[in-house]
């Protein structure tokens, strides 16, 4: 499950040193336009997560993780023979779509087996390996970049893929027995939505989520300009970008080994308010030198942020999908749908207000962290985030 979760996240890091060769190779001009090789793959995986959760639900989790699987590979070949910024930009549409099958229906998967803390304590675990993908990915990325060019990344995307359906398809058993198979409609999926909505946690905790990526999007679609045009870090962005992500795995096993003696509820609502303290002192800072903090300070500050992002991505889906156990594939579809249109709204924002200081992340994370502060206030008892 961790790695084919981290198809998604290997997807966009890989491709983050190769943007200045993309935009020369298929003639970009604008340099905030190719933020949208991460943007309409975002895309694509909002979409498709509408109709794999149903899906899984009708036919099984490991046939429609299969179609995703395939979709995705054909997205790739695109990508790799694309002569067009269209062109590049319609295959990425398609891994997004396909990608959406594995990362969607992963989340139904494991809500079969498990439920609570005891699900988030499972996927703290799997994030501990996930974590992984982010650190390696920009490194991986620009080898493969300096060895063979940056079509040979999507090659390796595409080897991946391939691999990991094998595997699935030798080692994960089904986990949804056919007397559970609820038939595919869309009048399910239109009440899923409606059981969303109405249940005030499960909506709070989705536009929560979608606050959390969003944030982080946006930092994922400037980090290459921020590291290697504004501080100038050349060959070594993969090895910041990296050090910056390694919080978030110590924070997935931190909380993995908390989360059962404290609760979720609690752990999360912390990690906001620790998330919103940072944040307010990014700013100050940026703001102090003129949207240039010391380069040394903003890896100290971002791996603090991280941090808290990586305790709050094994609480906030597992808050927001516990009411809604009985249909678990739609429900995962439905809020996964709901929080990646939110976070790439957001990163758009962020990304395209980039103006080569910092003052357009640390103005986002500072009023998304305490906008999520108020949110998950107003729905938790004082039991939980006392």
């Amino acid at each position: 499950m961790a790695v084919t979760m981290s198809l998604v996240a290997l997807s966009i890091d890989a491709m983050l040193p190769a943007f200045p060769h993309i935009a020369d190779g298929l003639g970009v001009e604008n340099v905030n336009d190719v933020q949208l090789i991460i943007s309409v793959l975002l895309v694509g995986l909002a979409i498709g997560q509408l109709f794999y959760g149903p899906l899984s639900d009708a036919v099984g989790r490991k046939p429609a993780m299969a179609v995703g699987f395939a979709i995705f590979i054909v997205g790739c070949l695109l990508s790799v023979f694309s002569t067009s910024f269209f062109m590049m930009l319609v295959g990425r549409l398609l891994q997004g779509l396909g990608a959406a099958g594995p990362r969607t229906v992963s989340l139904a998967l494991i809500r079969d087996r498990f439920r609570g803390s005891a699900m988030a304590q499972v996927m703290s675990l799997i994030m501990t390996v996930f974590i992984i993908v982010p650190i390696v990915a920009p490194a991986l990325g620009q080898f493969i970049l300096l060895l063979a060019g940056w079509r040979a990344i999507f090659g390796a995307l595409m080897a991946l893929a391939l691999i990991t359906l094998v595997w699935l398809g030798l080692r994960q058993p089904e986990t949804l027995p056919k007397s559970r198979r609820i038939g595919f409609s869309f009048v399910k999926l239109r009440a899923a939505f409606r059981m969303v909505f109405s249940n005030r946690v499960s909506m709070v905790y989705t536009a929560i989520s979608g606050m959390v990526a969003g944030g982080i999007f946006g930092y994922i679609n400037v980090s290459q300009q921020v590291f290697q045009v504004q501080y100038d870090v050349g060959l070594k962005f993969p090895l910041y970008f990296g050090l910056i992500a390694t919080s978030i795995g110590a924070a997935s096993v931190f909380n993995g080994s908390l989360v059962m003696k404290v609760g979720m509820h609690w752990l999360a609502f912390a990690a906001m308010v620790a998330l919103a303290a940072m944040s307010w002192i990014l700013l100050a800072t940026t703001w102090l030198n003129d949207g240039h903090p010391p380069f040394v300070w903003f890896l100290i500050n971002f791996m603090a942020i991280f941090f808290c992002n990586g305790v709050l991505f094994g609480n906030i889906n597992s808050i927001a999908m516990e009411p809604l156990g009985h249909v678990a594939g739609t429900g995962a579809a439905v809020i996964g749908s709901i929080s990646t249109a939110m976070a790439i709204l957001i990163g758009l924002v962020i990304g395209y207000a980039y103006d080569g200081t910092l003052f357009p992340i640390a103005l986002g994370f500072t009023v998304l962290s305490t906008t999520m502060v108020v949110l998950a206030r107003s729905v938790d008892t004082p039991e939980h985030v006392r």
